[in-house]
């Protein structure tokens, strides 16, 4: 089970290895305020003296003192190397769209701070304190959605994040969007000036995308939760069999996922006695499959994690500072790993809705001979729920466009320097408007799951099903005569989205 952020934690002290997923989310949605290590600070400081006596050598390194992308064979002179950090921050802060949300930002600082501590980027100390300032006193940057490829790093987006280092641009403060210089003021903070490297080392790198994505996984697992619920719910009003769930099945198919949820799926049943009344030999597949397909679901949830996991913990910017003074220019920067799991995440979640929706249908389409049409007492003179399946069928179908993976679109850009990239961010956001539609889609299955165990001969319900049922009926009443649902949807979906249906039932222990 998988857990919300929430009330202000104790100060969570950062060493760029060490970072969690539900670390990210106590700094981005409990606003827990951040340190760093004593260890890591010694390793930026030590990667930011190989940066200087670099500079001092006169030699011609990437990133240090000559041009970026396709200019890169163009050499700076010594006396121009800040004013080039501060024009590559204020040529790249060109996004579009409207800004990321507060708890995004502040993910992606996280991100980027946690990396920059592992020393090979060659920052000073001044860059890591203003990460850490804008965590601690919640300055929020705003950084239109839009403009990252994922290939050279997140760049525009973390130049907006640059941008307010320095003082410029805009951010949220004490919920108002104002000029940068007026949070900073209000807080006794001052713009920093970005050395040699700098601009670089802070918008060159997959902290958005993988911000982003941490967000996304740990919401995916407390939608997974809530599916396998709705999915309880669903085939005890179907008076589904039990044996589909027997776990001398799944051990012969030894998938954890699998095995997972055929065992949560009879804890959540325990004591039904609503279960096998349809009197069926066999389910159909959306109730029969339940364990195999939600297990599948949560395998490559579990392939995604790992993956950001490890991304959060990453050195991805552009050239590599490295304690023996050697200089390395390659390609951690490319966002593809993070792109490809976020695009596979989108296509899970959709499937997940495809799922639900099918379960929606046996409930509404008279499948169990004693459930009515649309489950309305009067159909006919009642449409009862049946325009709900044609809402869940519309945002099925959205997701599907959604679904098609961002990184087959790619671009080639810097004067055909830079000709492949991972599309990361494009993936993320479209993973997350996955989630949203699949979230109501979710949420009309149980209002039609809860309809139909009313509608039926009363029997004890299971352990689980019980105290959803009652969780959906705080939400929504019975339809005893045809209204709007819209309201209900949207409630029921954000109650979904907190985990509050999984906090309902695991708080009691069941």
């Amino acid at each position: 089970m998988s857990s919300k952020a929430g009330a202000k934690h104790s100060k969570i002290k950062l060493d760029g290895v060490s970072l969690t997923i539900e670390q990210l989310l106590e700094i981005s949605r409990g606003a827990s305020q951040v340190s760093v290590s004593d260890d890591a600070m010694g390793k930026v400081e030590a990667g930011r003296r190989i940066v200087e006596r670099i500079i001092k050598s006169g030699k011609t390194v990437y990133g240090i003192n000559t041009g970026f992308g396709k200019l890169a064979e163009s050499k700076i002179d010594i006396e121009d190397l800040e004013q080039l950090q501060l024009n590559l921050v204020r040529s790249h802060a060109s996004g579009t769209g409207d800004p990321l949300a507060p708890e995004e930002v502040r993910a992606i600082i996280a991100v980027r701070l946690n990396t920059l501590l592992r020393g090979y980027s060659g920052v000073r100390k001044e860059v890591i304190s203003q990460l850490v300032n804008f965590l601690n006193s919640n300055i929020i940057p705003v950084i239109p959605r839009y403009g990252s490829l994922g290939a050279s790093g997140d760049l525009a987006p973390s130049a907006h994040l640059a941008l307010s280092m320095i003082g410029e641009g805009e951010v949220f403060f004490k919920g108002d969007r104002t000029a940068t210089k007026n949070s900073f003021q209000s807080m006794g903070l001052k713009p920093i000036t970005l050395k040699e490297k700098e601009g670089l080392a802070i918008i060159n790198g997959t902290q958005v995308m993988s911000g982003l994505g941490g967000l996304l996984v740990h919401d995916v697992a407390d939608f997974f939760d809530a599916l396998d619920i709705a999915a309880a719910v669903s085939l005890e009003a179907l008076g589904g069999n039990l044996e589909s769930f027997d776990p001398r099945v799944h051990e012969l198919r030894p998938v954890q996922g699998q095995i997972d949820v055929a065992a949560r799926m009879n804890e959540i049943l325990s004591g039904s006695k609503h279960l096998g009344t349809g009197k069926r030999t066999q389910d159909p597949y959306s109730l029969r499959c339940i364990p195999q397909v939600h297990g599948a679901f949560r395998e490559a949830l579990r392939f995604c994690t790992s993956l950001i996991e490890t991304e959060i913990n990453s050195v991805t910017d552009n050239p590599l500072i490295f304690p023996d003074e050697e200089v390395i220019s390659a390609g951690n920067f490319h966002g593809q790993p993070i792109a490809l799991a976020l695009d596979l995440l989108g296509i899970v979640i959709t499937e997940a809705g495809v799922y639900s929706e099918r379960r929606t249908d046996k409930l509404l389409s008279g499948f169990r001979s004693d459930l009515p049409l649309f489950l309305s007492k009067s159909s006919g003179l009642h449409s009862g729920l049946m325009i709900l399946q044609y809402t869940a069928s519309a945002l099925v179908s959205q997701n599907m466009v959604l679904a098609s993976p961002a990184g087959l679109h790619n671009a080639i850009v810097s004067a055909g320097q830079e000709d492949h990239a991972s599309m990361g961010v494009t993936a993320a956001l479209k993973a997350r408007e996955i989630l949203t539609n699949s979230t109501k889609i979710l949420a009309i299955e149980l209002l039609c799951a809860c309809q139909a165990l009313d509608l039926i001969p009363r029997e004890k319900k299971g352990k689980g099903t019980k105290i959803a049922y009652e969780e959906v009926r705080k939400i929504s009443k019975f339809v005893e005569a045809d209204r709007s649902l819209s309201k209900e949807i949207e409630k029921l979906s954000q109650f979904l989205s907190k985990g509050g249906l999984t906090r309902a039932l695991y708080q009691i222990h069941i």
